[in-house]
């Protein structure tokens, strides 16, 4: 049916949507045969999933009525207060009033656009970013100033250049960062949120992957970093990728002024997050399960990314290049700059291996195509190995 002879009409708005890239590829990648890099999503042997059985039998057996009811926009006070007491203990001194739980880190990115931004709002991102992020900002129409990235995560200085004057926001992702796996140096932590205190720019500090390191030492958050400098820093955590994404819990820790202004945008978007959910996830993180379970959880990706990395020193050609992440679920690659991703994609299917192409995570003009996303959560040794040589191969003859 044309748009002509429909019986509605879409807002601009909608007719601006585009769907997730990502999404699409995994469609594509949906069949049995084909050994696909290409989905960010958590390994399921790392679900606990006789923990949260329990834990859902214990609420509902005990306390079904009211996790049943309706509830506070602002979610579960104990899980609120276990959030506080968990960041408080890190470095990171948080009050229960500072948290709001929320359907996800995805609907923290999506209310967090309606909060600060008007079309063409200056938005800084990260070069490359968060594909979810870019997706959630764009139904709000701002506009993008991408902030350069090396080895070691985005460059400050690019926060005070005349480009970046006046911005609504920063988006970040300091912990090994979706796309490439990169974690931002504490020196460029500091500096960052120096910057943005004199800027007067929020941060927006999104941390899904953080609990997901297996070296290094733990680094302070901007959170942490910004409440000392005077930056106006919102952290977005996850249950996703330390529990499960089915749950779809996460959380926004901000300054009581935000928080108040997202519990009226909260309220107007779904009345509040799942109760049974909520306490259900109190039951099983309060006596401590997670300090148990988030090392077996991290020694599984740690060896999936090393059976990756092994394989790409092994059949990738010297010409190309990639991150070698010290946590978290990705791998970035940079190829030669006349290989195009997206048509080597098309040839990689055609021999039963996927990944995703660099292009959707770049939010300007500064688009590198010869760059890929390569997931090795969820792939078992014997499929890395055998993906990663028939893709060496492609790009060799590329």
């Amino acid at each position: 049916m044309d748009s002509l002879s429909q019986p509605f009409t879409f807002s601009q708005r909608a007719q601006k949507l585009t769907g997730s890239a990502i999404r699409e590829i995994l469609k594509v990648t949906a069949r049995p045969e084909i050994i696909s890099f290409a989905g960010g999503l958590p390994t399921p042997a790392g679900f606990p999933v006789e923990e949260i059985h329990r834990a859902f039998d214990k609420v509902l057996s005990e306390q079904g009525r009211v996790a049943l009811q309706y509830a506070t926009t602002e979610g579960y006070l104990p899980l609120r207060q276990w959030l506080a007491d968990q960041m408080t203990a890190e470095g990171d001194v948080v009050s229960p009033d500072e948290v709001l739980l929320v359907n996800g880190s995805q609907q923290a990115l999506d209310m967090l656009g309606k909060l600060f931004i008007d079309e063409g709002s200056k938005v800084l991102v990260e070069s490359p970013t968060y594909l979810g992020a870019l997706q959630a900002f764009s139904l709000y129409e701002p506009s993008y100033t991408s902030i350069p990235t090396d080895e070691q995560g985005m460059l400050p200085e690019y926060v005070s250049s005349p480009e970046a004057a006046g911005a609504r926001m920063l988006y970040a992702l300091p912990n090994f960062q979706n796309p490439t796996g990169l974690r931002l140096a504490l020196e460029r932590r500091q500096e960052l949120v120096e910057r943005c205190a004199a800027a007067r720019i929020p941060i927006i500090e999104d941390d899904p992957y953080g609990e997901l390191r297996y070296a290094g030492e733990r680094l302070p958050s901007l959170l942490s970093l910004g409440r000392k400098a005077g930056a106006t820093v919102v952290r977005l955590g996850t249950f996703s990728k330390v529990l499960a994404p089915g749950l779809r819990l996460g959380y926004i820790v901000a300054p009581r002024a935000i928080i108040d202004k997202l519990v009226q945008v909260k309220q107007a978007t779904d009345l509040h997050t799942s109760t049974l959910t909520q306490m259900a996830v109190y039951e099983v993180v309060r006596t401590g399960f997670l300090d148990k379970h988030l090392p077996t959880v991290r020694d599984l990706y740690q060896k999936q990314c090393g059976y990756m990395l092994d394989a790409m020193q092994q059949h990738f050609p010297a010409s190309a290049k990639w991150t070698h992440p010290e946590g978290g679920m990705f791998i970035w690659v940079t190829l030669p700059e006349h290989i195009d991703a997206t048509v080597l994609l098309q040839k990689a299917i055609d021999k039963l291996v996927a990944f995703v192409p660099g292009e959707p995570f770049y939010a300007g003009a500064d688009v590198k195509r010869n760059t890929l996303r390569l997931s090795f959560a969820t792939v078992p040794e014997e499929k890395i190995r055998e993906g990663i040589a028939i893709l060496g191969k492609l790009i060799s003859e590329a």
